[in-house]
């Protein structure tokens, strides 16, 4: 529960500050995945260019530092790394223009019993960004969101938004690691007697 209060909690200021922004990592897993215990909450906000020392400053005023050189290290890494009262991380992380603007659209609203509204990463983009970060454990978190979400996922946007990200990968093949999981899920679909 204190996951969520802190996510409410940081969402309300976002809100009040007219910053877009989604919840991504453990608390979209947990909705639209196989879930998994986190202990911070991941969020991606949309700021303008000319807003981010503002912005930046305005969230340290507001939320507690985890590091000594918050305020250079957002500027240089565009992450800000901060904390709510009762000690949970913050991560929040300056989108990019582009894929980011298009991922904002698409993310949903979810109303959390006790909490309130929260907006999460669309299970697409979720998917997308655990392929291109690869790692074998983002790769599990794949294929268990389209075990959860398979029937209601949009596969071609998926794919559209992998072709562009492999062009700049050079470490992994984003398309190839979901082809593989896309296989994987669709398997265990079929002997679970699901409909594809």
């Amino acid at each position: 529960m204190n996951i969520l209060n802190a996510a409410y909690e940081i969402a309300r200021f976002l809100e009040d500050e007219e910053i877009p922004y989604f919840i991504i990592g453990g608390l979209a897993l947990q909705h639209w995945g196989e879930p998994r215990l986190t202990r911070d909450v991941d969020i991606t906000v949309l700021v303008a260019p000319e807003r981010y020392e503002a912005f930046v400053d305005a969230v340290l005023k507001n939320f507690p530092s985890r590091i000594p050189d918050a305020r250079e290290f957002a500027l240089r890494h565009r992450v800000l790394l901060v904390q709510t009262q009762e000690r949970v991380p913050l991560d929040i992380s300056l989108g990019i223009p582009g894929y980011e603007e298009d991922a904002f659209r698409r993310a949903a609203i979810v109303e959390y019993e006790g909490i309130g509204k929260l907006r999460l990463v669309a299970p697409e983009d979720l998917i997308i960004h655990k392929c291109v970060a690869g790692r074998p454990r983002d790769i599990e978190d794949v294929e268990g969101i389209l075990i959860r979400q398979y029937l209601s996922l949009n596969i071609s946007l998926i794919k559209k938004w992998l072709e562009v990200f492999r062009k700049v990968i050079d470490t992994h093949n984003p398309v190839q690691l979901f082809e593989h999981a896309l296989k994987d899920a669709e398997e265990i679909l079929k002997k679970s007697g699901s409909d594809l």
